[in-house]
């Protein structure tokens, strides 16, 4: 009877100490969870700790990309990611090249912060990342020689205009030509040779890419065009930068201080040097 008693007694008290034994244990892993997700933190709070904000783009002339002279971040896009992470305590913004194709799918892989790459707002992509504010408007620009006369689209009747082989413009230069408001559409392969040919009068207009072409107009000096201001782009649309859905704070931050750098003029600015004009402008709050 003694006997039985000691084993049930040394039984019970190995539950007892299997049982601390497997609270301890849950312990350690709840703490050590809560150690992680503190060390985690937002994807804001990381950049500000590293000192660095990584975005992402297809190294893409003239909205963001890497000048080949200088080897630093550049474009429309750069610049103004740059000017709001200094704002926000990020002194460094580092491009990752990835193909356009890519982009969102490297972002939501958590292998860069945000996409900021000329990329149009659209509801399809809008299902997979949150964007920004709008950061500025984009389509297409008629281009002409400065001094010509004509002011817009109606003024194409009686014109020979060109469109870029491929393009989305050309397709829409096509399109107005069977509606009867051009006389004739010429087909170029690249958009150099498309500007070259309006700036030696061998067409009257071309209909291309307002950002890539006023950019070329801006650094090349060769070329005597201009884009025609003010004109309403019938394929415009709206630049903005995306982040994950998860990063509401992130996406909150880089708004307010856009709604600044807009109402400072610092957008407008940016805009212009690139070649891009009032036209593009979206106001503060978009």
């Amino acid at each position: 009877m003694k006997q039985f008693t000691k084993m049930l007694m040394l039984m019970v008290l190995a539950l007892v100490l299997l049982a601390g034994c497997g609270g301890e244990k849950t312990n350690g892993n709840a703490s050590d969870s809560k150690g992680d997700n503190k060390s985690s933190g937002s994807t804001l709070e990381k950049a500000k700790e590293k000192g660095v904000l990584v975005v992402a783009s297809s190294n893409d002339v003239p909205f963001a990309y890497i000048d080949k002279d200088t080897k630093k971040f550049a474009g429309i896009d750069a610049e103004i990611i740059t000017e709001i992470a200094k704002r926000l305590g990020i002194p460094k913004v580092e491009m990752k090249e990835v193909k356009f194709e890519n982009l969102l799918l490297e972002l939501n892989n958590n292998r860069v912060d945000m996409v900021t790459d000329g990329m149009y707002i659209k509801p399809e992509r809008q299902k997979i990342a949150d964007f920004t504010n709008i950061w500025y408007t984009e389509g297409e620009a008629l281009v002409v020689l400065k001094d010509s006369p004509i002011k817009g689209l109606d003024d194409l009747k009686d014109k020979v205009v060109g469109g870029q082989k491929g393009t989305a413009f050309l397709e829409f230069a096509q399109k107005l030509q069977k509606e009867g408001k051009i006389k004739e559409v010429k087909v170029f392969n690249s958009q150099s040779e498309l500007l070259l040919a309006v700036n030696t009068k061998k067409i009257d207009a071309c209909i291309t890419d307002s950002a890539v072409a006023g950019y070329s107009i801006t650094n090349d000096k060769t070329l005597n065009l201009k884009l025609v201001s003010p004109y309403k782009a019938e394929a415009a649309g709206n630049i903005g930068a995306a982040v994950r859905k998860s990063d509401k704070e992130l996406l909150e931050a880089v708004n307010k201080e856009l709604d600044k750098l807009k109402e400072e003029g610092f957008v407008l600015e940016v805009l212009k040097k690139y070649g891009l004009n009032e036209d593009n402008f979206v106001p503060a709050g978009k």
